[in-house]
């Protein structure tokens, strides 16, 4: 079925009674031509170019539960491309330009709203450095408009410009930032993978490995042993624990990053704002809520809900920069498993087993790049070459030290 206004119009007019399901729920076969292993934004996206853009239609994603319910669901939804250095810029820029499609190309709303983001400066040298950014940005073929204090007192009145400690110097705005539904980009990718014949295998886990010479000839899974040539691990969080069931240390640590909504309240923010001292930022969804987060628990952790000093840690910062957010009443928070790489920046790249593919290390910035993430997997996995985009995204920059140090906000493994 292809959605489409009318559509909408003739299933209301019927009792919505004739829409048909997204995807098939199918059988896993013996052995497929790949294999992506997650079922999650990432893995998705990777499937749906694979097979839309390569040609790669006996596939199979495998996800151990069901589709959509890992960090894809479990984030505050904010896309962007304000990164500075190079390896970063060019990739998240070309991420920016497919999301600008997305809906187009999947026939699908996704909720993708380019309201704005705003990052906040409180200092003359935090002003200087987004400055720089803002320029980087601009040679990128991105937007970027630097503002004083009186251009962001017209857009954000209802900050406190006169917080003692952090004053608000001004900020860098970048238009074309925004948010999007984050539910609905994995059922976007699912669904189109689907109609391109991909298999998309829920409740199967992959519980091991199986090579030959070297090489990578399949998995075994919680639904029995399924065979292919190629295979890709894209499982966040659990990257470190799966890439250890094929013999590989990876240099990732997980960690959890909690975010939180309020009550609906009546539109109030328009944009998405950063507190550049606090490690907070802040939006408001379609539904009234306002969405948060700050900064990681700061330790290795693989449970999905958080701790109370750290929830305490992000209240502070949004009292401290929205004073008036206090009289909101918080309804939830969760936790997203973070795959937190020394650098901050990811890992799309072939691994020591021929066949094996990494796609990891997202830390904060996982749910902005699921299209180039998916984009540059697939064309990984089809070609054994990497796509010019990601082409710094070596597995191998741990060892030459030829790092990607963009804000240091990776993990820090000689301090565990």
């Amino acid at each position: 079925m292809r959605y489409s206004g009318w559509e909408v119009i003739r299933q209301g007019l019927t009792g919505n009674r004739g829409w048909t399901a997204k995807w098939r729920t199918p059988e896993p076969k013996p052995a497929y031509d790949a294999l992506v292993i997650g079922g999650g934004g990432h893995g998705l996206a990777t499937a749906y170019y694979l097979a839309r853009t390569h040609g790669m239609t006996n596939i199979a994603v495998l996800e151990k539960g069901a589709l959509g319910q890992g960090n894809i669901g479990r984030n505050t939804t904010i896309v962007r491309a304000n990164y500075l250095l190079p390896g970063n810029s060019e990739f998240y820029s070309h991420s920016l330009k497919l999301w600008e499609g997305l809906e187009a190309e999947l026939n699908y709303n996704v909720m993708h709203s380019q309201r704005g983001i705003i990052n906040l400066c409180h200092s003359d040298s935090q002003r200087d450095a987004f400055a720089r950014r803002g320029n980087a940005m601009i040679n990128q073929g991105d937007d970027a408009i630097l503002l004083d204090r009186a251009g962001v007192e017209r857009i954000l009145p209802y900050l406190d410009f006169e917080n003692t400690r952090f004053p608000i110097y001004g900020g860098l705005y970048h238009p074309r930032g925004g948010t999007a539904r984050h539910d609905a980009v994995a059922w976007g990718y699912a669904r189109a993978a689907d109609r391109l014949g991909v298999d998309l295998i829920q409740n199967c886990e992959v519980t091991g490995f199986t090579t030959r010479n070297g090489a990578v000839t399949g998995v075994e899974t919680t639904r029995g042993p399924i065979l292919a040539p190629k295979v890709g691990m894209v499982v966040a969080g659990r990257s470190g624990q799966l890439a250890a069931r094929a013999g590989l240390r990876l240099p990732i640590e997980s960690h959890v990053l909690q975010a939180f909504v309020t009550e609906g309240l009546k539109p109030v923010l328009d944009h998405v704002v950063t507190y550049g001292r606090g490690h907070f930022y802040i939006s408001q969804s379609d539904k009234g809520g306002l969405v948060f987060g700050g900064d990681l628990d700061f330790y290795a952790s693989y449970a999905q809900r958080g701790n109370l000093p750290m929830a305490e840690h992000v209240m502070e910062a949004a009292m401290t920069l929205m004073p008036m957010i206090g009289k909101a009443k918080v309804l939830r928070s969760w936790g997203g498993i973070m795959d937190m790489t020394p650098d901050g920046s990811p890992i799309i790249d072939r691994t020591p087993i021929e066949g094996l593919y990494l796609d990891a290390g997202w830390c904060y910035g996982g749910f902005k790049a699921v299209p180039a993430s998916g984009w540059c997997m697939a064309h990984l996995m089809a070609t054994d070459q990497p796509h010019e985009v990601a082409a710094r995204y070596r597995l191998d920059r741990f060892e030459t030290g030829h790092l990607i140090d963009e804000e240091a906000t990776g993990s820090q493994h000689n301090l565990h």
